[in-house]
C-alpha cells in the first residue's frame, strides 16, 4: 500500500538530498524532521506548527485510552503512547520511495491525515503478517527443537492475539525465543514480527528441500559434535543444512546431499586449511551458484541465501585460521555399543502412587543399608531417581551409600546432567571438572560431586570417557 500521486497527492519533489546517515529507523519521523529543519525544507514555524498538531493527536488518543474518563494519564502511560503514535508516523513515512518525497507530504499534510493514513498501513502490514504466520504454521518442520516449535506454537501467537496498533504499535507483544540465520533486531513491532515470519518461512522452504531423515541426522549429529542437548539449545536449523549442502558440492557431492562421511570431512579439512581466503571465498561463491541452481529456488529464497553467503565465508576462513573444521562441518558421529543400566524411556517410570509409596517407605527407615537395597530392587528409571533426589528423603551418608551402587554408565549419566554446561563450554578434562567443581544448587549434586572426588583418578577417567557415548537425545532432563 502506497501513497503516492494515485491518491491524489502530486507534489513537487524539490532538489534536496537528505543524508540517510542521519536518520534512524526507529526514530524516523524525528529524524526526517530533524533533517527537514537542517536543509531548511521544514522552516521553524512548520516545526512548531506540527508539533502542536502531534500534542493535539497524542491528547485525542488519551481521551481514547481512558475511554473519556480523563484527559490525563501517567506519565508512563502518555509516552508510551506518543511512541505508539510515531511508530505510525514512521509507518507512513517509510511507505515512500525516498525520504525526499516523504518529507514534502509532511511539509503539506496535517499530522493527524499522517496518523490515519500510518494507522491503516498498520492494520495492512498486520493482515499480512497474519496471512505469513498462517504459511509458516502450514510447512512447519517435523524437528524436536524446541525453541523452534514454541516459537511457531506459543509465542507468535500471542503476538497475533495482543498486537495493538493504537497504543502500543511499537511493542512485539512475545518473548521470540528461535534465532534465525539473519535478523534485524533493531526493527520493532509489526515490522519485526513481519519481516520475522518472512525470513523464518524462507528458511522452513529451504530446510525442505532436504527429507527428515537428514534433518534428524543433521540434528543428532550436531548434538554431539557440540556436546549438547540440541532439543532446548538456542540454534539456526537453517544454518546447519545449508552449510553442510555447501560442504557436500565443494567435496564433489551432490546439492541435496548433508551427509559428509569421515573421508570427505578430512579432506574438506585438509584442502581447506592449505588453500588461500580468496580461493576459499571463490570456492564458497561457485557452491553457493550450483546449490540454487541444482534446488530450482525461487529468487526471494536465492536472495536470502546470498545474504548468508558471507557469514559462511567468515566462519570457514576462521575455522582455516585454527586448523580445523570440527565445529562447522556436521558428519556421523558413531556411538559405541553400551548397555545403559538406568532405563531412559518414560514410559519405565512408576506411577505417581507407587512413587509416592516407595518415598514413604523410605523415609519411614532410618537404616541406610535397607534403604539402598529399597531403591536399588524397585528403582529402573532415571526419570525415577530424579525424583528420589529432588523429594528429600535421602540424608548424608544415604547418597555415598547409593552413589556406591551405581556402575560407571550410571555415574556417566548422571555427570552428563549435572555437568552441561561445563561439559558444553569447558576445555577441561572430566577429572579437571570434578576436582574443581563449584558448590551446586541441589543437595544431591553436592554429594554427588563429594562422592566423585573420593574415587580413584583410573575410574573417574572411564567414567569420562563413558561421557562421550552418551547422547542427550536419550535423557530427559526431570
Amino acid at each position: 500500500m502506497e501513497y503516492n500521486n494515485n491518491h491524489g497527492y502530486s507534489h513537487h519533489i524539490s532538489n534536496i538530498k537528505i543524508d540517510t546517515s542521519r536518520l534512524k529507523r526507529n526514530q524516523y519521523t524525528m529524524s526526517l524532521l530533524q533533517e527537514g529543519q537542517r536543509l531548511g525544507v521544514i522552516t521553524d514555524q512548520k516545526a512548531y506548527q506540527i508539533q502542536v498538531e502531534m500534542m493535539q493527536v497524542l491528547q485525542q488518543l488519551i481521551q481514547r485510552h481512558t475511554q473519556g474518563e480523563s484527559s490525563s494519564v501517567t506519565t508512563e502511560t502518555a509516552e508510551g503512547i506518543m511512541t505508539s503514535l510515531l511508530y505510525a508516523t514512521d509507518a507512513y513515512a517509510l511507505n515512500f520511495n525516498n525520504p525526499e518525497e516523504a518529507l514534502v507530504h509532511f511539509n503539506s499534510e496535517s499530522i493527524k491525515s499522517i496518523y490515519s493514513k500510518g494507522t491503516e498501513l498498520l492494520h495492512h502490514y498486520f493482515e499480512d503478517t497474519k496471512r505469513l504466520y498462517q504459511e509458516v504454521k502450514k510447512i512447519k518442520l517435523d524437528v524436536p527443537v524446541d525453541a523452534y516449535q514454541m516459537t511457531i506454537d506459543e509465542s507468535l501467537p500471542v503476538f497475533m492475539k495482543h498486537y495493538d496498533i493504537i497504543f502500543e504499535a511499537q511493542n512485539t507483544m512475545a518473548s521470540i525465543d528461535y534465532p534465525l540465520a539473519i535478523d534485524d533486531i533493531q526493527l520493532q513491532g509489526v515490522f519485526y514480527i513481519k519481516q520475522y515470519l518472512e525470513r523464518l518461512r524462507l528458511e522452513t522452504r529451504f530446510c525442505r528441500f532436504f527429507s527428515h531423515q537428514d534433518l534428524m541426522y543433521i540434528l543428532i549429529n550436531f548434538g554431539k559434535i557440540s556436546r549438547f542437548n540440541y532439543h532446548i539449545e538456542l540454534f539456526n536449523i537453517f544454518e546447519l543444512m545449508i552449510n553442510n549442502a555447501v560442504f557436500s558440492l565443494l567435496s564433489e557431492g551432490k546439492a541435496n546431499h548433508v551427509r559428509i562421511s569421515e573421508v570427505q570431512f578430512e579432506q574438506l579439512n585438509r584442502i581447506l586449511t592449505a588453500s588461500s581466503a580468496t580461493q576459499r571465498t571463490e570456492w564458497i561463491h561457485e557452491a553457493f551458484n550450483q546449490l540454487q541452481k541444482s534446488l530450482q529456488m525461487e529468487q526471494p529464497l536465492m536472495d536470502y541465501i546470498n545474504l548468508y553467503k558471507g557469514e559462511l565465508i567468515q566462519r570457514v576462513n576462521n575455522a582455516a585460521t585454527i586448523g580445523s573444521f570440527e565445529m562447522l562441518i556436521i558428519r556421523e558421529i558413531k556411538g559405541h555399543e553400551k548397555s545403559i543400566v538406568f532405563k531412559l524411556n518414560e514410559n519405565d517410570r512408576m506411577s505417581a502412587i507407587q512413587m509416592r509409596s516407595f518415598l514413604d517407605h523410605i523415609l519411614q527407615s532410618d537404616n541406610t543399608e535397607e534403604k539402598v537395597q529399597l531403591i536399588r530392587t524397585h528403582f529402573v528409571s532415571l526419570h525415577d531417581y530424579l525424583d528420589l533426589f529432588q523429594a528429600g528423603c535421602l540424608f548424608n551418608g544415604d547418597y555415598e551409600a547409593l552413589f556406591d551402587t551405581f556402575e560407571d554408565l550410571e555415574l556417566a549419566i548422571l555427570a552428563k546432567i549435572i555437568f552441561y554446561e561445563e561439559l558444553r563450554e569447558d576445555t577441561r578434562d572430566f577429572s579437571a571438572i570434578i576436582d574443581e567443581s563449584m558448590e551446586r544448587e541441589n543437595e544431591w549434586e553436592i554429594y554427588y560431586v563429594r562422592f566423585m572426588q573420593l574415587l580413584e583418578n583410573t575410574r573417574i577417567k572411564t567414567i569420562g570417557d563413558l561421557l562421550f557415548e552418551i547422547n542427550y537425545e536419550d535423557i530427559s532432563f526431570y
